[in-house]
């Protein structure tokens, strides 16, 4: 899987956090990903939760997804890390998101959408 592959538009379920934390439905979230205008071989894109729209950038590299989420477009809010799922034909990235204040970890899974990006 490429930078190339990443881009388009994704669906994102993130939770619930772990089986011994208080109960909580899935969030859910949409990822529209294109070309980074200044690094060639990354994505840049922007996620949509809600009312909250931050903005995205980053790549992945030999299977690993890394990418960086900032509500103010400066400071990283969050970081998104994963694998591509064996078998997903990289449509499927399973992993981990971190927000960075309060600091909360979530499970992830990304979908990738099908159509015209």
């Amino acid at each position: 899987m490429t930078h190339q592959h990443l881009q388009g538009r994704w669906h994102a379920t993130l939770g619930p956090a772990t089986p011994d934390a208080a109960p909580q439905p899935a969030t859910t979230a949409v990822l529209q990903l294109g070309p980074h205008p200044e690094l060639a071989e990354s994505v840049r894109g922007t996620v949509q939760r809600g009312e909250t729209r931050a903005l995205l950038s980053g790549d992945v590299d030999a299977g690993e997804l890394t990418l960086e989420e900032s509500i103010n477009g400066t400071n990283i809010s969050a970081t998104w890390t994963g694998q591509v799922v064996d078998g997903s034909c990289g449509k499927e990235i399973h992993g981990t998101w971190t927000n960075a204040h309060p600091t909360t970890t979530l499970p992830f899974v990304l979908r990738k959408q099908a159509g015209w990006q």
